[in-house]
């Protein structure tokens, strides 16, 4: 699946004008989510809404989980279709897209253009990939927060994204909702389900420990990293990017800084 993916994005970028060397290294870069580019200014270096696109629908798709894949090979489309992750992982980059494409619209003149540079940073961004077609550091303080946002939250369980993942931040959810509603009713008992499945009492504590750990790293790494005395923005992100392997963040360590 992960071969026949990536051959497809390579053809499909050699149709867009890249040449076979540049092909492979943007197709192994949004395979793997790594982000890596053979150009300073990245994929905003060819300047082709085509290559944007293309690139971005394929960032998506390695950040879904790919056993879902494994199910549409097996010709079982309902499972793919009905699985709570992927219609979250979906449902956050199309609100995410809509929301910085009206914030952003006056900046590029089109809403088409607008359109174009936020689905490409919100795939790269939620996918951790870290590719860049424009320097999303000057994006409205609204926008900015929103890609803070997709930094933590990250892609599907079983991907090749980084995060801390959407199945991780729904059982969250679903956990807040059954501690407040047991609140209200200490008598009720419910269980926690995930794509119809009940819950294991261990995936949810896993999934707490997680969660606890992963913030007290990110705020330990934070007091460390002011010992530089950057401000308060360029460390938050900073720490953001690496602790998710994301790559770009916001000020110093922006999408266009060295």
């Amino acid at each position: 699946i992960y071969f026949g993916l990536t051959l497809i994005l390579v053809i499909l970028l050699m149709f867009g004008g890249m040449n076979l060397f540049d092909s492979l290294i943007h197709a192994f870069g949004s395979a793997g989510t790594g982000g890596f580019s053979n150009y300073a200014d990245s994929v905003g270096h060819f300047d082709s809404a085509y290559i944007d696109y293309v690139i971005s629908i394929f960032m998506i798709l390695f950040g879904i989980n790919f056993n879902l894949y494994y199910f549409m090979l097996l010709g079982d489309f309902k499972a793919f279709w009905k699985n709570e992750e992927l219609r979250a992982y979906l449902g956050i980059i199309a609100t995410a897209t809509i929301l910085i494409t009206l914030n952003t619209n006056q900046m590029y003149g089109s809403i088409m253009k607008a359109f174009r540079y936020a689905l490409f940073q919100v795939s790269t961004i939620i996918t951790t990939t870290g590719y860049a077609t424009t320097d999303f550091n000057l994006w409205p303080t609204f926008s900015q927060c929103i890609v803070v946002l997709l930094m933590i939250i990250g892609a599907c369980a079983s991907s090749t994204g980084g995060g801390i993942k959407v199945s991780r931040f729904i059982i969250l959810i679903k956990t807040i909702k059954k501690e407040l509603h047991t609140l209200l009713h200490p008598r009720s008992v419910r269980k926690l389900k995930l794509d119809g499945h009940t819950l294991e009492h261990e995936v949810v504590r896993s999934t707490n420990v997680f969660l606890i750990a992963y913030v007290l790293v990110f705020a330990i790494s934070i007091l460390l990293i002011s010992f530089d005395g950057l401000d308060m923005v360029t460390n938050f992100t900073g720490v953001s990017a690496a602790l998710n392997n994301i790559g770009p963040g916001l000020e110093l360590v922006g999408p266009t800084q060295n």
